[in-house]
């Protein structure tokens, strides 16, 4: 039997690619960095050249990064090396040799690397909170203090609202590949903020790829990052809420446009996304 021959008896699932799956899924690097120039330009009256991306799995946001512009830089930083690996094959190197050459990967702790300073360091959907103590995060967040520059800034993504900490499942069709993502609360501790995340994917075939990517964090409210950002010896602490609007098919749910606005007050909502951007 020929190799066609097998795949074609493999359900799409079987034959899917989870890395590829979670990049149009989860990730947004073309919006998330123009919040980086947008942001970094109007605090700092300069632009920025250099990241670094905490948690940067396949390294997706810092590839895009130093595409951007041939003088630009980027670190990336993750503790599983398959994870790196593929970001490796699949990101950077066919972005090309410049751009191969200006990103940096680091298969390590993210609190073990701080030498080479940057503008801006990242750790986005919602990764750093794998730390769910505060003496823990409280430590993370001083030890990214040490690989900023001197006017650097530190940017996370945090998310909330009043239906977060049910048991629930959202489903989104994916464009670029027959399926649908899957996004479940699993379970929710109130007693310590204990909660339990799956990405789960469905494919027009009917098979399913379960338990893509599963997470055990805590979920953090915005004072309590701000202040333990506070603390940790950030002079200050912006946050930037998404701008919402209702959605065309139900004058009752609200709708993201990914325009952030800097803000200290606001109603809460089902659910809502956040940058929060620390000032070294």
């Amino acid at each position: 039997m020929s190799k066609s021959s097998e795949a074609n008896k493999l359900t799409l699932a079987e034959q899917a690619d989870r890395h590829a799956l979670y990049q149009e899924s989860v990730q947004a690097p073309e919006a998330e960095i123009d919040f980086f120039e947008k942001t970094f330009k109007a605090l700092r009256n300069r632009d920025a050249v250099s990241i670094r991306e905490d948690f940067c799995g396949t390294a997706y946001l810092a590839t895009e990064w130093c595409k951007g512009h041939p003088d630009r830089t980027a670190i990336g930083v993750d503790y599983d090396g398959e994870t790196l690996e593929w970001g490796r094959k699949h990101n950077i190197e066919p972005a090309g040799e410049d751009v191969a050459k200006r990103v940096t990967l680091y298969k390590d702790d993210v609190r073990n690397v701080s030498d080479e300073k940057v503008d801006i360091t990242c750790a986005f959907n919602f990764s750093y909170c794998i730390f769910e103590t505060r003496d823990e995060l409280r430590d993370y967040f001083t030890k990214t203090q040490k690989g900023l520059k001197d006017d650097g800034i530190l940017i996370l993504d945090l998310f909330g609202g009043t239906e977060c900490e049910d048991v629930l499942e959202e489903e989104t069709e994916l464009e670029d590949h027959p399926a649908t993502y899957i996004w479940e609360h699993v379970s929710f501790n109130p007693i310590d903020g204990h909660m339990a995340c799956a990405i789960h994917f469905e494919f027009d075939d009917g098979s399913r790829l379960d338990n893509a990517f599963k997470y055990e964090w805590r979920h953090w409210s915005i004072p309590e990052i701000k202040e333990l950002l506070l603390e940790s010896g950030y002079k200050n602490v912006r946050i930037y809420w998404e701008e919402y609007i209702d959605a065309d098919d139900d004058d009752d749910e609200l709708e993201g446009t990914g325009n952030y606005y800097e803000t200290t007050e606001v109603e809460n909502q089902e659910s809502w996304m956040i940058y929060l951007v620390a000032e070294k």
